[in-house]
């Protein structure tokens, strides 16, 4: 495995997928739901209000399982990403994400009930990639 043309091909899933869906855990129950990433190298960041169930289900298991690409490829490449989420509401993270999302579901970058949802891999799959063959796993500590 060539790890510099799965991480190069893992980015190109990244930047041009950002609906994807993200499920979570909750007393031992799968909740899935569609979210919008947008990612900083490998790191993806969504927003969602203080008070979704997500928050809750994430302040008492941390780990969440991503699935990203697919439609938005044209080799219908598709990525499943194992990863624990970090609840951020510091301004300087939240400004870069307004920046970068639309603003469908908050009115104000300073609504008190707005936060980020911070995404870091634990492992990476990258599926469907023809140029790769089967199915290639990065893994990070």
């Amino acid at each position: 495995m060539n790890k510099e043309k799965v991480l190069s091909n893992i980015e190109n899933v990244l930047n041009q997928s950002k609906i994807g869906v993200l499920s979570t855990a909750h007393n031992n129950v799968p909740n899935s739901r569609y979210m919008v990433f947008y990612n900083d190298d490998l790191t993806l960041y969504t927003k969602t209000s203080i008070n979704s169930t997500k928050v809750t289900e994430f302040e008492d298991n941390p780990k969440a399982y991503i699935l990203l690409g697919y439609d938005d490829t044209k080799n219908r490449s598709f990525l499943e990403i194992d990863a624990i989420v970090e609840i951020i509401k510091d301004k300087e993270t939240i400004d870069w994400l307004w920046e970068k999302q639309d603003k469908t579901y908050f009115e104000s970058k300073e609504d008190p009930d707005l936060c980020v949802l911070k995404v870091t891999p634990k492992a990476i799959k990258i599926m469907n990639d023809g140029a790769l063959g089967t199915p290639q796993t990065i893994t990070f500590d």
